[in-house]
């Protein structure tokens, strides 16, 4: 009959349907009060009574778990000779939990234990004359998350109080009831993992510049261009001209071009004199008279003709590159003679990118005391070796 009663309940409790959002987590710890009732056998002469409980496990996976338990039940002795008389009754043990849907909310599981029973007061009629008994127990239960980490729970055991000694012909093994409620506070275990993120929409970039069409603004690039995050043809000097159709890459800032990215020819400010142009075409080096106070490598006001005459050709020849060489007189020690004639020939080719001549075309080369081209012995022999002088990187031939 009993029997009976465990599966009834049972099948009632599992046909509670709801809406959840949680689940058992492996590893996870959880810990129930419990109020509910418990129902002794006939033979042991006491009165059913409230048992108030605590209950503590731990989850090893989703499917099995290991719980503590404890309850209290205060009750009375109803037999004729102890009739009336208080017994307070405790009892113990370890279960393993079996959960069956433990992915759900609403989770059924299996129990399985073994404990100890305590009675406060025992006679013949009530315990067989022990206060102290083992217990063997199965039984059934459900729980119902509410969130991830409470949860409603509701137990039926069969708990089977058993003498000591095993040997005496007096053995006996009761067949009790333990039916409880109780809130689960469950902690801690693994998170479950997080649902798998929608499809990407399906986007076109019918010119595949890498921008899809609904973010490209410059539809129809040509196969090939590289392209900024809007799907333009990237324009590195920002001159208004693609640079796949820019001729004339790198513009400086603010210069205005043409269709093609080139800026207008400059205009000279100064016409280049004869004789720069013609030692530049046909012997590919001239020396520019350029001449720098001693110990210094500022270009002195009035020296500059030459500087731009050079500009000047190699405007009209844009193929043609330069090598500015700086020398110094023999004053001072050789290494630093080295780093001033640099900078001579640093700040030469500094003011040609200033005229407009691209840096690219220009290499600086300081000599130092290396080449002199007058004797170092005279104030005037000093003047003339601090110079700088041009050479070209191949006679023009016209």
């Amino acid at each position: 009959m009993k029997k009976v009663t465990l599966l009834a309940v049972f099948l009632i409790l599992t046909l509670i349907t709801a809406s959840g959002y949680a689940q058992v987590k492996a590893g996870s710890v959880n810990i129930t009060p419990t109020i509910g009732m418990y129902k002794f056998e006939g033979d042991e002469d006491m009165d059913a009574g409230i048992a108030l409980g605590l209950r503590a496990g731990y989850n090893f996976t989703k499917y099995i778990g290991l719980e503590a338990y404890g309850h209290w039940v205060p009750t009375e002795i109803n037999n004729t000779a102890n009739k009336g008389e208080e017994v307070n009754v405790f009892g113990y043990g370890v279960e393993g939990i079996f959960n069956l849907l433990p992915d759900s909310a609403f989770v059924p599981f299996f129990a399985l234990g073994v404990g100890g029973i305590h009675y406060s007061r025992y006679s013949q009629d009530t315990t067989d004359r022990e206060d102290n008994k083992l217990t063997l127990g199965y039984g059934l239960g459900v729980k119902y998350f509410l969130s991830d980490n409470w949860a409603l729970r509701a137990d039926v055991r069969h708990i089977m109080p058993v003498k000591a000694d095993f040997d005496s012909p007096e053995d006996t093994m009761h067949n009790n009831l333990l039916a409880t409620v109780g809130l689960t506070f469950a902690f801690g275990g693994e998170k479950p993992a997080p649902p798998p993120p929608p499809p990407a929409p399906v986007v076109l970039d019918s010119d595949n510049d890498g921008v899809p069409d609904n973010l490209d603004k410059c539809p129809g690039t040509p196969a090939g261009v590289a392209v900024d995050k809007d799907g333009c043809p990237l324009d590195s000097d920002k001159d208004g001209v693609y640079d796949y159709l820019d001729k004339c890459p790198g513009t400086p800032a603010g210069v205005k071009v043409d269709k093609d990215g080139c800026p207008p020819p400059v205009v000279q400010e100064v016409k280049p004199q004869p004789r720069v142009e013609k030692e530049i075409i046909e012997k590919g080096r001239t020396t520019l008279k350029v001449l720098f106070d001693t110990n210094k490598s500022v270009i002195k006001k009035g020296y500059f003709a030459d500087v731009d005459a050079l500009a000047g050709v190699m405007q009209q020849y844009p193929d043609l590159n330069v090598t500015i060489e700086g020398h110094t007189d023999n004053v001072g020690k050789d290494a630093y003679n080295k780093k001033l004639s640099q900078r001579r020939a640093d700040a030469v080719k500094a003011y040609l990118v200033k005229k407009g001549i691209d840096a690219n075309r220009l290499t600086a080369i300081g000599y130092g005391e290396e080449k002199p081209i007058a004797d170092n012995a005279t104030k005037a022999g000093k003047a003339e070796n601090r110079r700088v002088e041009a050479a070209a990187d191949y006679i023009i031939k016209k």
